[in-house]
């Protein structure tokens, strides 16, 4: 059975070890070694401390567990970054462990922050992908509309992002039901 509740400072060690083994299992095949090599568990766990510390108003970071109390996986978002797509929420980071992929628990998260994020006031949500990123089609099986694409930047390298959203987050919480 599986639990989803909101992020706490005690899960930051947690939440850095999924970061690190899921980013490095769902990225190898799509950014070189060198940059790979940028993220760390040192580097996650600073992250993730910082944000749990002082959580922000209208940044929920939810964590999915297991009944041992075992973190999984993650999704965190909060308000959209570029301002330019009209859409005034974004998903930063969703991710779960290799193991627990395809198994529901994705679209588990996925409901919860789409609740989270409308207690929230938020209208519309986006979120960026590696555009050869497989998981892409996630959000389109749940309606996502593409909606733009543009570089990136991780380490050295240049890397091409594709924007997904949902321009009304009840349509979204519909796929649902």
């Amino acid at each position: 059975m599986f639990h989803i509740r909101k992020a706490e400072l005690k899960d930051a060690e947690k939440i850095a070890n999924v970061h690190l083994k899921s980013w490095k299992s769902t990225y190898s095949d799509l950014i070189n070694e060198q940059d790979m090599s940028n993220i760390t568990y040192e580097n996650r766990k600073t992250l993730w401390e910082t944000i749990l510390k002082m959580p922000m108003k209208g940044q929920p970071a939810l964590v999915i567990h297991d009944d041992k109390e075992e973190i999984i996986g993650f999704i965190s978002g909060g308000k959209e970054r570029t301002k330019r797509f009209g859409y005034d929420g974004e998903i930063y980071a969703i991710y779960l462990l290799g193991e627990y992929q395809r198994k529901g628990l994705g679209s588990m998260l996925l409901e919860a922050f789409a609740k989270e994020m409308k207690k929230e006031g938020y209208q519309s949500i986006l979120v960026w992908v590696l555009t050869q990123n497989p998981t892409s089609q996630f959000y389109l099986d749940y309606g996502a509309k593409q909606i733009d694409k543009e570089e990136t930047t991780i380490g050295q390298g240049t890397y091409q992002e594709t924007a997904f959203g949902w321009k009304n987050i009840d349509e979204l919480l519909q796929k649902f039901k």
